[in-house]
This record gives structure tokens, sequence and C-alpha cells, in this order.
């Protein structure tokens, strides 16, 4: 059988990857795959561990024709880079990698709320230029986190573990937005709506999948009923966030700051939104553990390893 991952992995999952699965290519290209590389990919190989960014659309499978491939094993939990019915109905199964990025993704909504309340990146940027002066009673006042009120946009795996993060470890109160009531082991109210969870709370956190039904979930209506010290903190999928109309209400002060992972059309981040002192940048840092992205390799490789076998993939899509 014939695999192709389209990223360089881990040691430990490159060395698994090389000894159950002989035929192996590991790409060694970091930038997402071309339309060239996703037809060949689809064309030679058996499976495809294919990941963020690689733009698996319907075109690409109608261009396919018959595809080789039987097997799209996304590397992350997300998936709407591909197009799942379309892959399905030329024959190829889709699945992911679910539970590996809960805790890590969690802890980055965690550093981002700090660091965006407590104004902690531009405190270090203050501190690299040789300007900063010392220390004096009104020198970047944030806000105090613990005991304030915070808002998840979507309570699956990762919202939850957001969630009671908040709630145990800052004494927060917690309301979510969700299809359905959540069944959980601390307090928290479903809100009524995003507009009345936008309005209540101070803290904002973004938590749902990418995809056609959330893209701008996030606008400028949103934005306007946020509370003017508000926060919002993105580790979902940078399209959930209208980022024009988040760069108008920060350039406007009109909430009190953000906090972004993940961006509309990432990797590229506009100069207006890197120009900014009132918001926090990460590179897509949410999984960026050694032991989280190999647990995400050995996921990814299990599903092709259950492909391989014969029996149906314990993560399918």
């Amino acid at each position: 059988m014939k695999l192709l991952i389209a990223r360089p992995m881990t040691a430990a999952v490159e060395a698994r990857a090389r000894e159950e699965f002989p035929e192996v290519e590991i790409r060694g290209n970091t930038e997402v795959m071309s339309e060239a590389e996703m037809l060949r990919a689809l064309a030679e190989f058996d499976a495809v561990v294919p990941t963020l960014g690689d733009l698996f659309s319907a075109e690409i499978f109608a261009r396919a024709e018959q595809p080789r491939c039987k097997l799209l094993a996304n590397f992350g939990v997300g998936y709407n880079h591909i197009d799942a019915e379309a892959a399905r109905a030329a024959g190829v199964e889709v699945t992911n990698t679910p539970g590996a990025v809960t805790d890590a993704t969690a802890d980055v909504a965690l550093t981002l709320m700090l660091m965006s309340a407590r104004r902690a990146s531009e405190g270090e940027r203050l501190v690299r230029s040789g300007d900063w002066q010392g220390w004096h009673p009104t020198q970047l006042l944030g806000l105090h986190v613990t005991g304030k009120h915070v808002g998840i946009v979507g309570m699956g795996r990762i919202g939850q573990a957001i969630a009671r993060r908040c709630h145990f470890g800052f004494g927060m109160q917690v309301s979510y937005m969700a299809r359905s009531d959540k069944d959980l082991d601390f307090p928290a109210q479903r809100a009524d709506s995003l507009i009345a969870l936008a309005k209540a709370v101070d803290v904002v956190v973004i938590a749902v999948p990418g995809g056609a039904e959330t893209r701008h979930l996030i606008d400028a209506e949103v934005l306007a009923a946020m509370r003017p010290h508000a926060h919002l903190i993105n580790i979902a999928r940078g399209e959930v966030v209208d980022e024009a109309a988040l760069i108008a209400a920060l350039q406007a002060r009109r909430i009190g700051g953000a906090g972004l992972d993940v961006y509309e059309f990432e990797p590229a981040v506009p100069q207006a939104l890197r120009e900014l002192d009132n918001v926090t940048l990460l590179p897509h840092l949410g999984t960026a553990t050694e032991e989280v992205r190999s647990n995400m390799g050995h996921m990814a490789l299990d599903n092709v390893a259950a492909f391989k076998a014969g029996t149906v993939p314990p993560n399918r899509v």
C-alpha cells in the first residue's frame, strides 16, 4: 500500500510510518499542497494524510475522476478543508483525529484570554523596545478575569474543556451557545442567542467547527453587541470571524481586545491587524506540543492501519 503524508511529522510518527508502511512518501514541504500535488496524491496513492489548508474540494475530486486513493486520514480534528461528501461520492473515506487536540487547544484559549486581558503582548513589546520606564500604579491596566463572565461559542469537547478551566481555575460564570443543552459537571447557562451572549459576557471564546455554516458567525453585529471592555478569543477557524469587521472594531476601540490563534486567510495576516496593539496574535499554536502532535500523527496512522487491514477506521467523519 502506498501512503502519502503531506507534511513533515514528529520523529516518532515518521519512524512508525516508515516501519508499518514501507511505501510511504513524506512530503518535505510545509506549505499547503498545490492542486497538482493533490491530484497526484489521489491518482498515485492508496491513502493520504493531509492537514489544514490542503483543499480537497469537490472540484479536485471531479478532476481526479477515478482516484486510486480510498482514504484521506486527516491530521487534525477540523476537516472543513475537505469536501467529505464529494470524497465519499468518489469512493474516498475521510477520517480525523478527535480527542487528541482537546486539552492543548483549550490551554491555548486560556493563554490568549490571559494575554489579551492582561495586555501581556503589549507589555512584552514595551520591555523589548527598551522604552519601559519602570513600574507605576496605572501602567498597562487590563481586565481581571477571575470571577468574570465567559461566553463559549460552541460547547463540544474543546468548548467544554475551555469552560471547565474558566470555572474551576478562575471562578468564572459560564454561558454558552450550542444547538442543544449540555449535561455538564459544572454550572453553565445556555444563552438564548449569540447576540444575547455577546451582550452579557466579559470574554467571548469561539470553539465551533469551521465550514460554510459558521463562516462569519462573528460579524459586525455580534462585535457591536459586545461590551466595551470585553475580549474576543478565537482558537477555532479563522473564517468564523469576519476579519475586516474585527479590525474595524479594534481600531475604533469598541471592544477591549482580541486574542487570535487562527486567521481568515492564513497564513496571510492583514497589516492593519498586525499594527494594532490591542490584539494578541499567535501562529496557530493550538496543538503545538511534541506529545500532542505525535498523538495526532499516531491517531491518523491508526486510521490508515485499520484501512490497510480492511477494517473500519476508528475515526470516520
